[in-house]
Parts: structure tokens; sequence; C-alpha cells
């Protein structure tokens, strides 16, 4: 006697518009993975190097340690508003977000070289090695930019690379030429760089 068949259980179909979200969703999940951070601002950067020039002509006419460091952590605050606002208003011309895919890497790569500056500020200045902060700045700064350009575009990277090798000239160099070398990193490679990204991709 053969055996009886049962009925199998129809599976309920996906509906059309379903299936279309969820290849949407994985196509726009692949690109955020695959693609680059492009909200670098070149404008942005450009107004940063203006400003650092200009904190360097102050921070030369200090007296003392102290009040050089203050000229300069003024300027710090100055650029971090520049470098947020211009970034922000950027990343939402392109429509993209700093919070997922390559934009998320980025800032995840470029922080925390910038918060062990912060700390070893704090620490030099306390030990009396002043001397040591402009090499100290620009190699960490150029390091984040190098670490989070490699989820940007090609020029960030690079211009990162140019800030590490100032800042290790920086750190065998006196602390009279420090001011001329903040102004050649963070103003002068700030208005090179950022008027090629304003040129090349898109402001």
């Amino acid at each position: 006697m053969a055996p009886i068949e049962l009925p199998r259980r129809q599976e309920k179909p996906l509906a059309l518009d379903d299936r279309a979200r969820d290849n949407l969703r994985f196509i726009r999940e692949t690109m955020e993975r695959a693609g680059a951070f492009t909200a670098v601002p070149g404008w942005g950067g450009v107004a940063i190097g203006i400003t650092a020039i200009g904190a360097a002509t102050i921070a030369s006419r200090q007296s003392s340690p102290s009040s050089w460091l203050l000229a300069w952590m003024g300027e710090a605050a100055v650029a971090v508003a520049i470098a947020i606002w211009t970034t922000l208003s950027k990343a939402r011309r392109a429509g993209t977000s700093l919070l997922s895919g390559p934009g998320r890497r980025f800032v995840y790569s470029f922080a925390p070289p910038l918060f062990a500056g912060a700390l070893l500020t704090l620490v030099l200045s306390q030990a009396g090695l002043v001397r040591a902060i402009p090499g100290t700045w620009l190699l960490l700064y150029g390091t984040g930019v190098a670490t989070g350009g490699a989820f940007s575009i090609r020029v960030v990277p690079l211009m990162g690379l140019c800030f590490m090798v100032l800042g290790a000239v920086a750190l065998f160099c006196p602390f009279g030429w420090g001011n001329a070398l903040l102004a050649t990193g963070f103003g002068g490679l700030h208005i090179a760089f950022g008027a090629v990204i304003a040129r090349k991709y898109g402001g």
C-alpha cells in the first residue's frame, strides 16, 4: 500500500513591497560599508587655517608659556566649532550622517589621537615641557587625520601624513620655532588641502 502524502504547508509569500524594502536596505548598508566619508569640509579647513595663522601671530607675542598655551587653546576651541559646523553642514547637503557607515568609522578613528593629545598637553604643561607640545599636537593630529582618512577620500590620509612628518620635525626643534611650525601645519596645510577638497569634493 502506497504511503499517503500529506499536503505540504504553503509558506505565506512575501509581499512585493516588503521584498523591495529588504533589497534596498541591503544595498544601502552595503554601499555605506564600502563607501567613503565625503563630508570632510574643505572650506572649513581653509577657515581653520586662517584662524590658526592669526593664533600663531597672537601666541608669538606672549611673554610666558602659560599665556602662549592659552592663546592656542583658544584657537583649538574656535577650530573645533568651525569643524563641527562645517562638517554637519556638508553632511546635511550630501544627505549623509556622521553616526552611521563611513562617518561613524571616521569619527571613531579620528577621536582617540585627539583625546591622547589633550591628556599629553596637560601632562607636558604641568611637567614644564611646553617645548614638546607643538610637535605632540602636530604628530597626534596628523595621526587622527591619517587613521580617520582611511575611511574618507584619498587626499585626507595624505594630509594626515604631512602633519605627522611636520610633527616629528617639530619634536626636535627649539621651542622658538613652535609658532612657525604650528602656523605651517594648522595654518598652511589646512588651507592647501582644504582648497583641494573644496574644489574636487564639493565644498
